[in-house]
């Protein structure tokens, strides 16, 4: 299957800009560091999820879903951009929110993301800490089809290989503007935490036969069942876009030590490394995905992992409205 035959629901601002970080590049003494701002893909404030919603909705659309159920985090970038993309399909959306981070400020519940949440009109689900998530989705999906309706369950992050395909076609579009910028991209670094981006760059990247190197900065603490989640994910993937292609087990790699205690909980290496972009090239991170992800590529160029005359590609992946639901960390210098 082409990616081109794949339903698809145009949501994204594309191609997302790729552009050089000169002054960061600088200060870590080499690779050279360009930046592909999927920050700004334009839907409720940008982010990853808008590309893998795109084939998610087509395909909600082409069973003739009429509401829209999925789950994430309090502070959830996925349900965020999920609860824009129903609102522009024009369909109901119920966002069912995990309390999956023992953050405690007052902030944290009731800003950021949740605020968009209620402003773009999804009827949010609060669980109590400690409830099921997978079961509790699944009662809010029985519950909605009692009643008559149809809904459509996307899982955490988007992250399935219909999602996926979002970023096999990030992946070409990537191509698409590194051939055209003279570059030749080595590494492309960014935060893996569900699972889909990361699969759908190894997947487009092997459609494509790159030799680009996709690195995952886990930020679960929890790298065996991440490494688990993209392979599975890419090797399905790769069967719908090349059936009988095999995927190697090499492709998926994945960088630990920078997650922190727990998924959501800050660093002081994430919000050095927030600070430092900020104030280096005036580009905004969130300390929850990219912030981590940073610190991990400024961890590698400080252990040695690249050559000075190679090419990096961070992809940001949005989420700064969760910059506004940790308020208090970063006001301490």
């Amino acid at each position: 299957m082409a990616l081109a035959d794949v339903p698809r629901l145009p949501l994204a601002h594309l191609p997302t800009p790729l552009e050089p970080l000169p002054r960061l590049s600088a200060y870590l003494g080499g690779p050279r560091i360009l930046v592909k701002r999927d920050d700004c893909t334009g839907l409720a404030m940008g982010g990853n999820k808008t590309r893998k919603l795109e084939f998610l909705m087509a395909e909600a659309r082409a069973g003739g879903a009429d509401t829209i159920v999925t789950i994430g985090g309090v502070q959830s970038n996925h349900v965020r951009q999920t609860a824009a993309a129903a609102a522009r399909a024009g369909l109901s959306c119920h966002l069912v929110l995990a309390r999956a981070v023992p953050w405690d400020e007052p902030a944290y519940e009731v800003s950021g993301n949740v605020q968009l949440d209620h402003l773009l009109g999804a009827q949010v689900h609060l669980l109590p800490r400690g409830t099921e998530r997978g079961g509790a989705l699944q009662r809010i999906a029985k519950a909605l089809r009692s009643q008559g309706k149809k809904p459509y369950v996307i899982p955490s992050g988007g992250s399935n290989p219909t999602g996926a395909m979002g970023y096999v076609a990030c992946a070409m579009e990537l191509a698409e503007q590194a051939q055209a910028g003279g570059e030749k991209i080595d590494y492309l670094i960014h935060a893996t935490g569900s699972g889909g981006t990361q699969a759908g760059l190894i997947a487009g990247y092997h459609a494509l036969g790159s030799q680009t190197q996709v690195l995952g900065i886990d930020i679960t603490a929890d790298r065996a069942e991440i490494a688990a989640k993209v392979r599975a994910i890419a090797r399905d993937t790769v069967s719908q876009l090349a059936p009988g292609t095999a995927l190697p087990k090499a492709a998926v790699q994945i960088i630990e030590g920078h997650a922190g205690s727990a998924y959501g909980m800050p660093t002081e290496q994430m919000r050095d490394a927030v600070r430092l972009v900020a104030r280096l090239e005036g580009l905004i991170l969130d300390p929850v995905y990219t912030g981590k992800a940073m610190a991990g590529l400024i961890g590698l160029v400080r252990q040695g992992r690249f050559a000075a005359d190679q090419t990096i590609v961070f992809l940001h992946t949005g989420g700064m409205p969760g910059l506004f639901a940790y308020t208090s960390y970063f006001q301490n210098e």
